[in-house]
């Protein structure tokens, strides 16, 4: 459940990759959903990429909620000036990552209360408009969302780079240490 030097644990490992399911789904949904055949899965698409960008912001909290719990130290006396490098990149990539991770679903809901319209929340109930409808204000918001979640996208195909670099090239277990299994 917990992880270790060698491995993320059972849960660390479930946030991570419900998280890039829901990225790729809401992404997905955002950019080919005004594609989908007709108004009726158009609604419906909508609906799944804002319940899609709920989770994904859900899961972020949750995923720093639990690496506040689940802490691994990493004891390395011998560390190189590639190696210090490398955890940098990883920090601010990790860093960048968290944050759009929070802020495209935060601005996504911008753009739906900056339209007038009420949030669906996964279905259950909605949360009203705290504002007035603004539509020159919600295309602006909606322009922003997309860049943001272009940006997520980038980000997150280079920290999966990232990994596949450690694996293939560097050797080590980076990409093993998230993947489930033995």
């Amino acid at each position: 459940m917990f992880s270790s030097a060698l491995r993320f644990g059972a849960i660390a490992q479930w946030l991570h990759w419900a998280t890039v399911i829901f990225v790729i789904a809401a992404w997905l949904l955002g950019v080919f959903g005004d594609s989908l055949p007709g108004k009726l899965a158009q609604t419906a698409g909508l609906f799944v990429h804002m319940a899609a960008g709920l989770l994904v912001f859900l899961l972020a909290v949750t995923r720093l909620a639990w690496r506040s719990i689940d802490v691994t130290r990493y004891v390395n006396i011998n560390v190189t000036a590639r190696a210090r490098l490398l955890l940098i990149a990883s920090k601010v990539t990790h860093l960048s990552l968290y944050t759009l991770l929070i802020i495209v679903p935060l601005v996504g809901i911008g753009v739906q209360f900056a339209n007038g319209n009420s949030l669906p929340v996964f279905g259950l109930f909605q949360i009203a408009s705290p504002w007035v409808a603004d539509r020159p204000f919600a295309r602006s918001l909606k322009k922003i969302h997309e860049l943001l979640a272009h940006t997520l996208m980038a980000v997150a195909a280079l920290h999966a780079a990232a990994a596949l670099f450690h694996h293939w090239v560097l050797g080590d277990r980076t990409l093993l240490r998230m993947l489930p299994g033995k």
